[in-house]
Order: C-alpha cells, then structure tokens, then sequence
C-alpha cells in the first residue's frame, strides 16, 4: 500500500487587494504518496505559486486542511512552520538562494545549523551530498565562482542535505542553458529513482515531461491530475552525451 505524504483537502486562499478579494485557490484537494515525482503546472494567475507556498509551508491556507506526513499543520505559527521546512521539505529555487560569501560547502551545510547538528556532522553530511552531485572539486568555491548548473547542483545538494520527505523545485531550469537543464533534470530524476518525493513546479510542457504525473491549475482549482504515460528521462552520468535524451 502507498504511503501518503501529502493529502490537501479543499484549500482555499483569498488576498485581500484594497477592496477586491482575490480568490487564488477555490478548493483545491490533492494527494502525493512517498516517492511520487508530480509536476504541477499553471499558466499566469492558475494558483500554482500560491499553492507552491502552500506546499512548502511558506504560507497558511485560508481555510482547508493540508495534512503532511501525517500533521495538520494547515493552522500552525510562523515558528512551527519554519520548523517543518527545515525538517521535511528541500526547496531548489530558480534563483539558487545560494549566500554569496560562503562556499559551496558552506552553503550545503546552513540547513543543518537551523537543525542543531554540530559542525563535524554537517561538514560530513554537506560532503556527502556534494558528492552525490559530483562537485566535490568545487566544495571550497563561492557562488560566484560556479556556472549556473553548478550552482543549481549546490542548492540541489542543500536542498537535499537533511533528508527530507520531499523536495519541492520551482522552475529549476528557467536561469539555465538547454544543455545545463537537461543536466539538471538528469540530476533531479536520480534523486527519484534513490527514493525521494519531487515536486516539480513549471510551466514549461518539456521539463514536466519528466514527471510521472502532471496536476494542472487553472483559476485556483485542478484542471486535471494524470499519469504522464511519455515520461522523458535522461542518465545523468551521461547528459552530455545527446543519443542519452531519450523516451520511455
């Protein structure tokens, strides 16, 4: 039987604009089991931010409930949501967020200060991950001194340093080459195949390709939720080898 992950039930989330009321979700419900890779797309003003944030516990439903790993935590403070991010959920943004000062490692290694780990252990875990994305020469390289993949690949491994339940990736290719991105998605589809939930947000039809499933919003509610029967994968230890791009 699949493990449930994520179950959300009629969320809703209203703004309020001067005097108008945004309605950006209607009621949407959604389930994701454990090692699921959903891609959720949306044109402009669908809701797919708003739920992105839902999601990764950025921000609070306006009614509803969204059950994570078995946790309400639809009505929890700022304090207690700050709390799960760091624990269960890796985020890889289009931007990096890396900090410009610290290193690669360094930059891996943060997620693990906010979770209390002392230094030898976060310095072993950031190394591992680091390797797991093939930048272990690069570990004492500030942001500035890496390509765009490359530092895709140090948020990657952040993302992916406290072994989260899910990693949630919003447009991670929209600062990229094509070459890089189909290398990032290599990457992203190995983390999959090791056993980690992704959730991929895009608005791009090729990147959701790679994704078993596809949720489509459109005005705040679930156009459609199906299995992506032309699943694109690529070997990420070859993606720079073009006849490696291939359709299952």
């Amino acid at each position: 039987m699949a493990e449930e992950v994520i179950r959300l039930h009629d969320i809703t989330r209203f703004f309020k604009v001067g005097t108008e009321v945004v309605r950006a979700l209607r009621g949407v419900s959604l389930l994701i089991n454990r090692n699921e890779y959903v891609a959720l797309m949306g044109p402009s003003g669908s809701g797919k931010s708003t739920l992105m944030n839902i999601l990764g516990c950025l921000d609070t439903p306006t009614g509803g409930r969204y059950i994570l790993n078995g946790n309400d935590v639809s009505k929890l403070q700022d304090s207690d949501l700050a709390e799960i991010r760091n624990r269960e959920i890796g985020f890889v943004f289009q931007t990096f967020n890396l900090l410009p000062r610290l290193t690669a490692l360094e930059n891996v290694a943060l997620p693990m200060i906010y979770a209390g780990e002392a230094r030898p252990k976060r310095m072993e875990r950031a190394m591992e991950v680091l390797d797991s994305v093939k930048l272990t020469d690069r570990v004492k390289h500030k942001p500035n001194e890496l390509s765009g993949g490359q530092r895709q690949r140090v948020a990657i491994a952040r993302a992916m340093v406290n072994k989260p339940s899910i990693i949630l990736a919003d447009e991670p290719t929209g600062n990229l080459d094509s070459k890089t991105s189909i290398e990032i998605m290599a990457l992203i589809e190995e983390i999959h195949k090791a056993g980690n939930t992704i959730i991929l947000v895009t608005h791009e039809e090729d990147i959701a390709r790679h994704a078993h499933r596809i949720v489509r919003l459109s005005d705040g509610l679930v156009a459609s939720d199906e299995i992506n029967t032309d699943i694109r994968t690529i070997n990420f230890y070859h993606s720079n080898e073009p006849d490696m791009v291939n359709k299952d």
